[in-house]
């Protein structure tokens, strides 16, 4: 959530720090705001709403000066007011932040019992007043930082200015909002992630858990939690300013559903060449039961890989989300394999979940397509899925790109738990490579699925179903549609729309199917005859086998190609997406900033 950049050198950072925070927008957010120092002074512009208005006063009144602060914030403490928007300040310092500060209200409490006066409704601005209270006891910004840092719980990232200090600029991180550490030629800069610096840099570190570091024009010297001095690794980021270009497309979204079927051949031929899997060995015949833990359509990712593990590799399979695993405290078995999905590597929740499968003593897996996040450094074994930069909030390749890795992971866990020969093994695997392929044609469907979101378009209510891992790609399919559309969705197993769904259907709820033929198609089908003898729209989602079946049962077919039980899902996503696309455009939502999401949840 949030978006932070800062700049420290020896020219105008205003103008850069606005484009900085372009490239932040996917984060999602409904507030922006800049801070700079010139002449030793303070000088902030905020505005409400989107970065445009931020612009536009800009424009008018531009903030000189060769050291500031960026920040988009999204709402937690306080409405997204101009007075709550970041930076926040007082005589002393300007500071921008993302997280939360968890023991806030106790030290407001005792903060105003000192004479602080507060101006907004924010947890942040504690942290201000805290390191204004040790500069007037006459520290210095470094001591104060230091000293404020240790009052302080939850999990944050934090840019900080100080009043009388042109070339000075602190950063810190703890829990799971992260921070890159730029570095430029005369100047060093900090961003939410590399994405922001691609402009300036693409030589940058990342802040640890508990480190903060001091920023000046000529490098930066960064301190642990015990404010000791440390190094962190130098990488270079591969990014440019074309990895946050829509290029040809009207949206984001767009352009990463057009760009699957090479983000999907890119992850295949990192861990599948010529047939040999290139996987880390993992334990998969000592096991009697994989942990799964996610958010969001990370989970989604999981739960379809549950029916895999179970299915080919007879392997019992616990998933649970994120947010609920670790308050379940679950029992986790001795030396168990655990896996973590997520797309940022940041998300809190899962973060979570990783220290407690840690206490646990578990092996830890994890797939994440920010191969420098938190998650991956904290894990045993790393698997980065090679969807690249995703820019829309709604996920989309790196959905599929999850799926990819997961199927491959299935494999090698059937072979070597003895339930694939050498022979099947190379018969699914063979059919894997055909996966690129077939995404394209099912983007080639895009026209058809625009003249179904017609239908979903005047729909208040949708209802998705699919059996086995056609169920929780139902589930995604009706995540998608409620992110970018507003309308309201829900997705069930099929089989249970006589328990209670089915008495929600009439012609106004569209219900939307998915059913490629496979051992459950004629149980699926059968479902499909109950929804449309209730009056409801539907629309179908199989392949040419199941049209012939269904043709003169449902009119509203898309056909795709056939697939196979590894590589359905993930072809089948495809349509789903571009059906919650289409169906966003016709309602005039904003696609790639839906309101109140963000990209990356370091929140709880």
């Amino acid at each position: 959530m949030c978006g932070i950049i800062g700049i420290v050198g020896n020219h105008p950072v205003g103008q850069r720090l606005i484009h900085g925070l372009e490239k932040l927008e996917y984060r999602g957010y409904d507030s922006a705001g800049l801070a700079t120092i010139y002449k030793g002074q303070i000088h902030r512009l905020r505005a409400e709403g989107k970065l445009i208005n931020l612009k536009e006063k800009f424009l008018t009144t531009p903030l000189k000066g060769h050291n500031g602060i960026g920040h988009t914030r999204w709402a937690t403490h306080g409405q997204p007011t101009e007075l709550n928007a970041h930076p926040l300040a007082n005589p002393r310092v300007a500071l921008v932040h993302n997280g939360i500060i968890e023991n806030y209200a106790e030290l407001r409490k005792d903060l105003e019992a000192k004479g602080c006066v507060f101006e907004s409704e924010t947890d942040t601005e504690v942290v201000a007043h805290l390191i204004a209270l040790y500069m007037d006891r006459e520290l210095t910004p470094q001591e104060a930082v230091a000293k404020t840092l240790k009052k302080l719980k939850g999990a944050f990232a934090l840019a900080i200015l100080f009043t009388g200090y042109e070339n000075l600029l602190i950063a810190a991180r703890q829990g799971g909002s992260p921070l890159a550490i730029g570095f430029g030629g005369g100047e060093m800069y900090v961003g939410s992630d590399a994405i922001a610096l691609a402009s300036l840099t693409q030589k940058v570190c990342y802040l640890e858990d508990g480190d903060w570091a001091v920023l000046y024009p000529e490098g930066v010297t960064i301190f642990d939690k015990e404010d000791t001095p440390v190094d962190r690794p130098i990488e270079d980021s591969h990014l440019s300013e074309n990895t946050v270009s829509k290029g040809i497309y009207d949206h984001f979204m767009l352009k990463e559903i057009y760009e699957q079927p090479h983000t999907i051949g890119a992850t295949l031929s990192a861990f599948l060449n010529e047939g040999v899997l290139n996987l880390p060995s993992l334990p998969w015949e000592s096991i009697s039961r994989l942990t799964i833990s996610a958010c969001g359509t990370a989970y989604y990712a999981g739960l379809i890989a549950k029916y895999w593990f179970e299915k080919i590799a007879r392997l019992s399979v616990e998933i649970d989300v994120a947010s609920e695993f670790r308050y379940r405290n679950p029992p986790l078995p001795e030396k168990g394999l655990s896996l973590l999905i997520s797309q940022s590597g940041e998300t809190i929740d899962t973060l979570a979940a990783l220290e407690y499968m840690k206490a646990q003593d578990q092996i830890v897996v994890s797939i994440v397509n920010v191969p420098g996040s938190s998650i991956a450094r904290q894990s045993d074994t790393v698997l980065v899925a090679k969807a690249g930069p995703e820019i829309g909030v709604a996920s989309t390749k790196s959905f599929t790109a999850q799926l990819t890795v997961l199927a491959l992971l299935v494999l090698q866990a059937s072979r070597n738990r003895g339930y694939l020969d050498e022979s099947a093994f190379e018969e699914m695997a063979f059919g894997l490579r055909f996966l690129p392929a077939l995404c394209e044609k099912a983007i080639t469907q895009e026209d058809q699925i625009r003249a179904f979101a017609q239908t979903l378009s005047q729909a208040r209510d949708v209802l998705f179903l699919g059996r086995g891992t056609n169920y929780p790609l139902a589930l995604e399919g009706a995540l998608k549609l409620k992110e970018i559309s507003y309308i309201h969705a829900e997705a069930y197993a099929a089989g249970e729309m006589k328990h209670g769904p089915i008495a929600l259907l009439d012609k106004n709820v569209p219900v939307v199917i998915v059913a490629p033929f496979d051992d459950l198609f004629e149980k699926t089908a059968s479902n499909i005859q109950e929804v449309i003898a209730r009056g409801a729209p539907v629309i179908v989602l199989t392949d040419n086998k199941g049209a012939q079946h269904l043709q003169a049962l449902a009119a509203n077919l898309l056909v795709l190609p056939i697939t196979t039980s590894l590589t359905a899902p993930i072809v089948y996503a495809i349509p789903l997406q571009l059906l919650a696309y289409h169906t966003a455009l016709l309602k005039g939502t904003d696609v790639d900033q839906p309101r109140n999401l963000a990209k990356s949840v370091t929140v709880e």
